[in-house]
C-alpha cells in the first residue's frame, strides 16, 4: 500500500534528519544487507570453530575440563553458523509466503 503525500513528506524529513545527524550510521545501514550480516556471522562462527578445536586438541591430555570447554565453544559456534545460514532462507520463505498471501488477497478481493 503506497504512502499518501503527507506520509511521504514525513518519511523524507525523517530520512534527511537521519543522514544529517549520523552520516556514518546512515551509510552503514544503507550498505548492510541480510546477506552481508549472514556472511559476517558465518566468518565469526568459523573462527569460533577453529579456536575451539585448537583449545580442545591442545588441552585434551593435560586438562580435560578446558578441552571440554573448547569442545563446547566449537559446538556452539557450529550451531550459530547453521542457524545464521538458515536465517537467510527463512526470511526468503517468509517473503514468499507474504507475496503469495498478497496475490491471493488481490485475486479473491
Amino acid at each position: 500500500m503506497p504512502l499518501d503525500d503527507r506520509e511521504q513528506r514525513i518519511l523524507e524529513e525523517i530520512e534527511r534528519q537521519f543522514y544529517e545527524e549520523d552520516p556514518k550510521l546512515a551509510q552503514t545501514v544503507r550498505n548492510t544487507s541480510l546477506a552481508t550480516l549472514t556472511a559476517r556471522r558465518v566468518r565469526w562462527a568459523s573462527l569460533g570453530i577453529a579456536g575451539g578445536l585448537i583449545v580442545m586438541l591442545v588441552f585434551f591430555t593435560s586438562n580435560r575440563f578446558i578441552a571440554l570447554a573448547g569442545f563446547l565453544v566449537m559446538t556452539g559456534a557450529t550451531f550459530w553458523m547453521v542457524s545464521s545460514s538458515r536465517s537467510k532462507r527463512g526470511w526468503n520463505s517468509i517473503a514468499a509466503l507474504t507475496d503469495r498471501t498478497r496475490q491471493r488477497w488481490r485475486r479473491d478481493g
